[in-house]
């Protein structure tokens, strides 16, 4: 029997949730709540959870039992994440996160309509499915995944959709991280207004 997942958000497909510390991007270092919802289509092949892809294999769940899952911890803070999050209307969930003051941050690849009421917007974006425009404009950090070389030229085209305020990020994927970061290296050093981000949690071998 297929999913009916009420458009209103009270309900969403929840893969995993987990007390861990941010491990990439602007907050990296930082405690906080993840909660990643399961349903994906924009398939990037190197996807490290390719189990979340599915919506189907992940139990409805009541928002406002992640919502009291996610007060429990010390750090008011939440991260949304997928899978790709925006295909759901986050409205429900980031206003009952904010009204017990927890500040509310998404990793999404923009791929879907802006939804819910955001501190902090990580734009991850991918080549397979880009970016709607709102997003993009509303990020707050741009964080490119580099996998090849031609990847630098695919985070300068995203790089020119976000606002002029957004930190801009290059990001090793994991499994060629020796291969790629002395290049990101070289990159950073030419064009400043990048900076490195490292997959920190894979490091300290946590969540």
């Amino acid at each position: 029997m297929a999913h009916q997942i009420p458009d209103d958000g009270t309900l969403l497909p929840l893969m995993e949730e987990f007390y861990t510390i941010q491990g990439e991007g602007f907050n990296t270092g930082k405690a906080a709540y993840f909660i990643r919802l399961g349903g994906c289509d924009v398939g990037c092949h190197w996807c490290d959870v390719k189990e979340s892809w599915d919506a189907e294999l992940h139990a409805l769940t009541s928002a406002d039992q992640i919502i009291e899952n996610a007060a429990q911890h010390p750090a008011k803070a939440v991260v949304v994440t997928g899978g790709e999050p925006l295909i759901y209307n986050l409205d429900y969930l980031t206003a009952g996160l904010q009204k017990r003051g927890i500040k509310t941050f998404i990793e999404t690849s923009g791929a879907y309509p802006l939804s819910g009421n955001w501190d902090w917007i990580c734009l991850s974006p991918k080549k397979f499915k880009g970016p709607t425009r709102m997003v993009a404009a509303s990020a707050d950090e741009l964080k490119v995944i580099v996998f090849n070389r031609s990847d630098f030229a695919y985070a300068e085209e995203n790089a020119k959709l976000v606002s002029p305020g957004c930190k801009l990020f290059l990001q090793p994927e994991w499994s060629k991280s020796k291969e790629m970061t002395p290049l990101i290296v070289d990159y950073v050093m030419n064009n400043p207004k990048w900076e490195i981000s490292l997959q920190t949690h894979k490091y300290l071998n946590i969540p």
